[in-house]
């Protein structure tokens, strides 16, 4: 969570790493999202991962594998670079896929996200190796990030999806959801 908990206007984000849409998100939002309307205090912003295959598994291991502290900025640091790790990642998953499919999960998530240059984008914020691979070996924090997905209301069918106040937006872009945020209060 990023903000104020106490905020009048709670917004919870549906995200995956490997979504087009939720990069463009990230971008066009992060001026007066995070700048203005978090800062403000008005608003707190959930993010919660909605899972949609192994390499947006392996990008939301090493987004919370800084912990708290460090996720919103890997969180970014990941969307920024989405031009370049998406394909590449893409490209070694299906030149890699039937080599991958004999390895435990957490060694399939490693070896795409080092294929991918998703790991060199975690080291870039100061993760080192070995906590990258203690992040991969650790099965519980995987499985909570696979719930979060599970546990999506039924009404979110793609990402990027929101909740404004416990109601879903009908918006999928931030030029639809700030007029929303807005109206709640968000200043």
């Amino acid at each position: 969570m990023l903000g104020n908990p106490a905020a009048r206007v709670k917004l919870v984000e549906y995200a995956s790493y490997t979504c087009p849409h939720c990069a463009a998100f990230a971008t066009e939002s992060d001026a007066v999202l995070k700048g203005r309307m978090i800062r403000s205090g008005s608003t707190s912003l959930e993010l919660r991962h909605f899972i949609r295959d192994r390499l947006d598994l392996a990008a939301a291991v090493l987004a919370r594998c800084g912990g708290a502290r460090g996720f919103f900025g890997t969180h970014q640091a990941i969307f920024a670079a989405q031009k370049t790790w998406l394909p590449r990642g893409s490209e070694f998953d299906q030149n890699n896929a039937q080599r991958l499919s004999a390895y435990p999960l957490a060694a399939q998530l490693r070896a795409l996200a080092d294929g991918a240059g998703l790991s060199d984008i975690a080291k870039a914020r100061g993760l080192t190796d070995p906590a990258i691979q203690a992040c991969f070996a650790d099965r519980a924090a995987i499985d909570r990030i696979v719930a979060m997905t599970n546990a999506a209301p039924d009404t979110i069918q793609g990402t990027p999806a929101f909740i404004v106040n416990g109601k879903q937006a009908d918006s999928f872009a931030w030029a639809g959801l700030e007029p929303l945020l807005r109206a709640a209060g968000a200043r």
